[in-house]
This record gives C-alpha cells, structure tokens and sequence, in this order.
C-alpha cells in the first residue's frame, strides 16, 4: 500500500513539514515521486518512519538516528528488540514516581501515619541515577571507573532533602550565570568563572572526592560527547565550550 504525505502524516501523527523537512535533509525520503509531483510513501519508509519515532522518543538527534538507519549493519529486529527494552525502563521509571506520588496521597489523607522527607524524594533520585545510567553511564565508567561512579550514585541516593533542593538550585544558578557569562565572551572573566566554581559546588553534591584534573576532565566530556552538548547548547549554541574553557580557566588545566 502506498501513502501520499499527508495519508502517511495523519497515519503517524505527525505534520506534512516533518516529512518534507525529513524528505529535505535525507532522513525519510518518499518511495517515488507521482507524475502530479507528490510524494508516496510505501511499506519500507512506513517502517522505517516508526523506527526514527522511536529514536526521537529515546532522546536521539536527527543526525544520530541517520547515522544509525544508514549503517550496513542496522538490524530492524534488534532495534525493535532495543525499543522495547528501553521504554519498558522508562515505564518503570514512571511507576516509581506513581508510587511515591500515591504514597505522598496516603500520606496526606491520614491513611499512612509516617513519611520522612527521604521518602518523598524517592522516585526523583532513584530516576536522576537511572537517567544519567541511561543517557552516560558507559562513558562515564570508563573514565571514572566502577567504584568512583557507584558512590556517587550511592551518595545521590542517600542525599538529605536539603541537599537534594541544593543541588538543583545550583543547577539552575550554573545555567543563569553561564548565559549571562556567554555574553561576555571570554571564559577568564569574573562572571564565568564564577559559573565555573558553581559548577565545583555542584558536582561536590555528587562526588564523593573534587579533584581539578577530575573536573577538568568532566568539562571536556561536555564538548566531546553530543548529548552533554545538547545539554548546554540548547538554548544557546556554543555554551558548552564556553563552560569547558571556564573550567579549565578554573581549574588550571588549559592546554
């Protein structure tokens, strides 16, 4: 069966313009192009549509997922195989904070007696340890190394309420200060440096020991690997290297 752009967008629910952008940029391109000049789509781009909607799903930029469907050695069936894995992770993720949310209910309506402030926090530290296992666990293990990453998984999930509320409050402050920073355009300066010494305050939540060459080398993984890029290039473009050369300005490592 055959589907024309706006049949094949109504069937995905998706827009006709994330077609032709796919279309545009070599994603998805159509079966054939009818002697009207639309595009059809058939069985093989229907598919290989819902594998790109899978990726997107799971967080993977256009060029990745491109990079990914090109390859020679895309295996369908294994990828569907790797979908079901990770949504049925994310599907867990989601019952522990349902879970904690309904104990917080119980709680509140005198059906349970007791609920410590750890408790209530639960669900949240439990999915920011599997989130970053997800998104970086692999790279970080091996730079870091097992033992250096379990504490501070470990410490993450032991964290006060208090500490937990720091750490995200330095979060949102290292984001603010870096786009202020940025606008300077020079990571030596007093406003980016102290985005970078934020950002020591930060990771101190989570790590068990700071040293300077261990943060430094963090920074540089901001930079090298995509997804911390995205991370802090997202609203503005460049900020990641920005951050890394603040750091290494912070810590004494530049190059």
């Amino acid at each position: 069966m055959e589907y024309s752009i706006q049949k094949m967008a109504q069937i995905a629910g998706i827009s006709s313009r994330t077609l032709r952008y796919y279309d545009e940029i070599g994603l998805l391109k159509p079966a054939r192009i009818n002697s009207s000049g639309y595009r059809m789509y058939g069985q093989n781009e229907v598919d290989r549509l819902q594998q790109i909607m899978f990726y997107r799903e799971l967080g993977f930029s256009l060029d990745r997922i491109n990079d990914i469907l090109s390859s020679p050695a895309f295996d369908s069936r294994k990828a569907l195989e790797e979908h079901r894995e990770q949504l049925l992770l994310k599907r867990a993720k989601l019952d522990l904070l349902i879970a904690n949310v309904e104990k917080t209910i119980c709680y509140k309506e005198g059906r349970i007696k007791t609920m410590s402030d750890e408790e209530k926090f639960e669900g949240f530290k439990q999915k920011l340890v599997e989130d970053n296992e997800e998104k970086y666990g692999e790279e970080i293990r091996a730079k870091y190394g097992e033992n250096t990453i379990n504490e501070a998984n470990n410490k993450l999930l032991g964290m006060s309420q208090e500490n937990f509320e720091k750490a995200a409050q330095l979060e949102a402050e290292i984001k603010s200060t870096l786009t202020e920073a940025f606008k300077t355009g020079n990571p030596a300066s007093p406003l980016a440096q102290k985005a970078a010494s934020l950002h020591k305050d930060w990771i101190c939540c989570y790590w068990k020991k700071y040293t300077k060459e261990a943060h430094a080398g963090l920074a540089r993984i901001y930079v090298g690997d995509e997804r911390f890029k995205a991370y802090y290039d997202k609203d503005q473009p460049g900020s990641a290297e920005f951050l890394r050369d603040a750091i290494l300005q912070f810590t004494g490592q530049m190059e």
